[in-house]
């Protein structure tokens, strides 16, 4: 909840399953470290939510550099899901993490459904967690290479497997990179997934025209920042209307009128990634503006704001009371 100037109150929390959050901002894996690291820069226990960076059951190293790349609008990431595995971070990160008092969700990334499992498996044991979000835009090298998340029957199969192995909140973070996302959120959701995190970032690459070569290493790698707001917005619009899950929001977003877009199109809630780079308490400025916004706007509770577009005109509910 936010204090508004009149001593009233914006009603800015939310509970998905048995996780329950102080407001509709988190801050998107891969942007935050650990939650830890980011301690001095900002008061965590201000956020809505921690999504820790992608967690696999052995550290990796992650791709060679160049692997992050500044582009109009945003910037190119080929990072490759480096991280201190599953192990270290119990034994490293998880002392700290619960002494802080946000909401905890632990990202898992890995390259079997097996590996999914497993890491699933040893988190389970470890209190302070509030749930799972999964990194499903991975290789699966039993698969050849092919994507998790671009094959509607694994991410089916990756939700049912680790559904049974928790009763803690799973959200499973989809890829743009697919014709239809509504496909992929239905799979999620019709095998027990408590949200979908939508989107992971778009496939893209940067070139140098001198050196005829490209930028990354890898070629290709994930493009985020304001460029892909657009996207982000349509895909959250087009899963909200095939799920009845929450649908979580994640892309370009920078300020709170950002944020309350997403809702407008059918987010539940949000995750501030890239702009985290730049200023790593972005998220908890978001919030504050989303409050700021509905108080102009006479919005108590932002739950009305989710889903109150109105599509037949291209005109926003809220446009309606200006």
């Amino acid at each position: 909840m936010h204090k508004r100037s009149g001593g009233d109150v914006v009603q800015s929390a939310f509970s998905i399953g048995s996780a329950e959050f102080k407001n509709r901002v988190l801050v998107a894996s891969g942007t935050f470290g650990y939650g830890d690291e980011c301690t001095d820069a900002v008061d965590i226990a201000q956020l809505g939510g921690v999504v820790t960076k992608s967690l696999s059951m052995k550290p990796r190293d992650g791709n060679p550099p160049p692997r992050i790349v500044e582009t109009t609008g945003g910037m190119l990431n080929s990072i490759g899901l480096a991280n201190i595995g599953v192990h270290r971070f119990i034994a490293e990160k998880m002392p700290f993490l619960r002494t802080v008092d946000v909401t905890l969700i632990v990202n898992i990334a890995a390259s079997t459904v097996d590996e999914y499992c497993a890491v699933l498996d040893l988190l389970e044991g470890e209190e302070g967690i509030d749930g799972y979000e999964i990194n499903i835009s991975c290789p699966n090298v039993k698969e050849g290479g092919l994507n998790f998340g671009t094959n509607c029957q694994m991410t089916s199969e990756i939700t049912r497997r680790l559904r049974a192995r928790t009763k803690r909140p799973l959200f499973i973070k989809l890829t743009p990179n697919v014709t239809h996302i509504a496909d992929f959120a239905r799979a999620a959701a019709d095998e027990g997934a408590d949200a979908v995190s939508v989107m992971n970032t778009l496939i893209g690459m940067a070139i140098n025209a001198r050196t005829r070569r490209p930028i990354l290493s890898t070629v290709t790698g994930g493009l985020s920042g304001p460029a892909v707001k657009p996207v982000a917005l349509a895909k959250v619009y087009e899963a909200s209307r095939a799920v009845k899950i929450p649908v979580i929001g994640i892309g370009g977003i920078t300020n709170g009128v950002d944020a309350i877009e997403f809702l407008l199109a059918g987010a539940t809630a949000v995750q501030v990634g890239t702009a985290n780079f730049l200023d790593p308490a972005a998220g908890v400025r978001v919030a504050r503006e989303m409050a700021s916004f509905c108080e102009e706007q006479k919005v108590s509770d932002m739950s009305t704001l989710v889903a109150a577009l109105d599509a037949r005109t291209g005109v926003s509910v809220l446009d309606s009371w200006l």
